[in-house]
């Protein structure tokens, strides 16, 4: 972004991210946008020729443990630490009210 970043700049950008400011806070931002811009473009002016891109700057490795199949809970042993159950299922309280359609 080329010229100088002023209140108006920033009151459009608030407008469409539905805030609202006031014209001291607008001046104050139009500053701090300005200084931030303005650390962009000594950052684009930074020879990056021949360096290779990353994503990380340093180097990382997997510690996770294998990804191994066990047996799971069965249905009798998963119901049996249920706090309430019926003979086949978790019995929970009711959420909602009725719903009509």
């Amino acid at each position: 972004m080329t010229g100088p970043f002023g209140r108006d700049d920033v009151q459009k950008i608030a407008g469409l991210a539905k805030l609202r400011l006031t014209d001291a806070e607008a001046e104050r931002f139009a500053g701090q946008f300005a200084a931030i811009l303005g650390h962009l473009e000594k950052l684009r002016a930074v020879d990056t020729e021949g360096v290779a891109p990353l994503d990380h700057p340093l180097p990382l490795t997997d510690v996770l443990r294998d990804d191994v199949a066990v047996r799971g809970l069965s249905r009798y042993e998963a119901l049996c630490r249920a706090p309430d159950m019926t003979s086949d299922s978790f019995r929970v309280p009711k959420v909602g009210g009725d719903i009509e359609g």
